[in-house]
């Protein structure tokens, strides 16, 4: 490693402070506000901080000091800094760069999702806060009418979905449009890679920082609104029975993982950019930290909002039972509804089962969980048309996912461009703005594929098989080829070099036991949910694709290993 560490023509950072929020960035994103709360949600509340710190403590911390301190002390990119640890072991980084030029197809899509909703939260009325009428305006669309606005808004005016994968329909020219600028605005900000996103360092200030200004206005707004409490309680009481599921566990182990980006690359490579000498361990405690913080926080507005949801469906139902009863106007109240429903069912018995009354219950309004898209363009976009000034809002809301969405980009795009830069796959006169715009047009073309009628199907397999088990894998290897092949101790002198001080015993036992035991568990564990799940005439159509974007990614570590031996 010593040659790589005297170069000194290497770009850098500008400063700390930058550096520490671009890693921020990448790792904070749309995971932390949509599936962190939907997971602590599902898996027993407060509960599920159990097993999450576990895995932190002992898998996440560890592999992103781990990257850190490779990509620092090699100063180069995933592919150069995995060829220098061992010629065994460059498969590795070119299944970090596959996975990153993957992710980044479907995770900018979502990006002009949001741009579209985005642009829309501009109208007044919100689009998907009513049904449209009719051809001959006489009446509501039926599918809209059957159905709600918001999931009609969603399916039917964002997405145009067909009715399965194999309908791939037409481009949908709003979503090409916005894909588009999405591109756009990323080539912007990453041109000349480190060089230009440290120029324009604007962007990294404005897409890290302020996804944290609108989670606080939305944390104070939604602790105000009715049923903000009854979110909270319901998300943090603890059910300690629901630890002896091991799918707990392995969703801690997996949130863990892909929330800090691991297995990327663009750790490596934006680490790479660092002065040598620096303290990369206290570097990957404090993002890591961070990055567990702001899942906790975001978990307070979002179900705060989706609390006062809750409780707004909750009165719904209740007035509307209240009508049925034959009694002078204001004797029942949603407050006294329970104490006059069991006076009244043991009065008159008859009366009652003969209204055949709907059954009103919060717990399952509470229920009503989703993550991922669901979350964000449906449950949360109908919780923003009960709240006043409701455009206001999901402008913000928006605004705050793009930025969030943003941020990762630029750790995925370096995690392709710092790599392939370093190979040469052009002609070193080339100018590096080229390298980047071919790179960003290439995916913007790869990923017309979403902008189909059938996209959201497609993008769906790749979240699944693209950016789960290869990442594992990638991961596994990278753990197993620092501590078995290049040298544990190799390794802890290097980390000396940088920092000045030797890695503690916590480290190196984490190295070598903890975490490749950890993850082999999880992988063990995910083989056999797979195994576990009902096959469908639709699932098997989406296993068998998914099946061969996994393959690539997956094997390309043996494969370089045996070209090496």
């Amino acid at each position: 490693m010593s040659e790589v560490q005297k170069e000194d023509d290497r770009p850098k950072w500008d400063n700390k402070f930058q550096y520490i929020l671009s890693c921020i960035g990448f790792a904070v994103g749309l995971g932390n506000v949509w599936r962190f709360p939907y997971l602590c949600q599902i898996h027993g509340g407060g509960a599920f901080l159990i097993p999450y710190f576990i895995a932190l403590v002992f898998q996440g911390i560890p592999l992103f000091h781990l990257e850190l301190a490779m990509g620092q002390c090699m100063r180069k990119g995933s592919i150069g800094a995995w060829n220098t640890l061992s010629p065994y072991l460059g498969g590795v980084g070119i299944g970090s760069l596959i996975v990153s030029f993957m992710v980044s197809l479907y995770y900018n899509t979502i990006l002009a999702w949001v741009m579209w909703y985005f642009i829309n939260s501009f109208q007044e009325p919100l689009p998907w806060s009513i049904c449209p009428l009719n051809g001959n305006r006489t009446g509501y669309i039926e599918e809209c009418h059957e159905s709600t606005a918001v999931n009609y808004f969603w399916y039917r005016r964002a997405l145009n979905i067909s009715s399965n994968i194999t309908d791939s329909g037409t481009l949908q020219w709003w979503l090409v449009l916005c894909l588009a600028i999405c591109w756009a605005i990323v080539y912007i900000c990453t041109i000349r890679g480190i060089e230009s996103t440290g120029k324009v360092s604007v962007a990294i200030y404005v897409t890290v920082l302020f996804p944290y200004l609108v989670l606080t206005i939305f944390l104070i707004r939604g602790l105000t609104l009715p049923g903000a409490t009854k979110g909270l309680v319901y998300l943090f009481t603890p059910n300690l029975n629901i630890l002896r599921n091991p799918r707990v566990w392995l969703d801690a182990a997996t949130q863990i993982f892909f929330s800090l980006s691991l297995g990327f690359g663009g750790v490596i490579a934006l680490s790479s950019y660092n002065s040598p000498k620096n303290d990369c361990e206290k570097d990957a405690v404090t993002i890591a930290t961070v990055n567990s913080m702001t899942s906790l926080y975001a978990s307070i507005p979002i179900f705060s909002v989706l609390g006062f949801k809750a409780t707004a469906g909750y009165w719904d139902c209740l007035d509307s039972i209240i009508d049925e009863f034959d009694l002078p106007d204001r004797s029942i109240m949603r407050d006294n509804y329970t104490t006059w429903y069991q006076f009244l069912n043991m009065t008159h018995p008859d009366k009652i089962a003969g209204l055949n009354l709907r059954n009103c219950d919060l717990q399952e309004f509470l229920d009503q969980s989703a993550s991922g898209t669901g979350l964000a363009f449906i449950v949360f976009t109908e919780a923003i048309i009960l709240m006043p000034g409701s455009q206001a809002w999901a402008v913000l809301f928006f605004i705050m996912l793009f930025s969030l969405g943003l941020s990762s980009m630029f750790g995925n795009i370096e995690g392709i461009l710092t790599p392939l830069s370093e190979l040469r796959v052009l002609s070193k006169s080339v100018p590096k703005e080229v390298l980047s715009g071919v790179i960003c047009l290439t995916c913007f073309l790869t990923a017309l594929c979403f902008t189909l009628r059938s996209g959201s199907y497609w993008l769906e397999i790749f979240d699944h098989y693209a950016g789960s088990l290869p990442l594992l894998i990638i991961a596994f290897f990278e753990v197993t080829g620092v501590v078995y092949v290049y040298g544990i101790k190799r390794f802890s002198d290097d980390v000396k070099w940088m920092t000045g001080r030797q890695p503690n015993f916590y480290w190196k036992v984490s190295w070598r036991i903890i975490s490749p035991l950890l993850m082999l568990t999880v992988f063990i564990a995910f083989v056999a949910l797979q195994t576990q799940k009902q096959p469908k005439v639709i699932a098997s159509q989406k296993s068998s694709s998914g099946g061969l974007l996994a393959i690539p990614n997956t094997q390309l570590t043996p494969y370089t290993c045996s070209m090496s031996c």
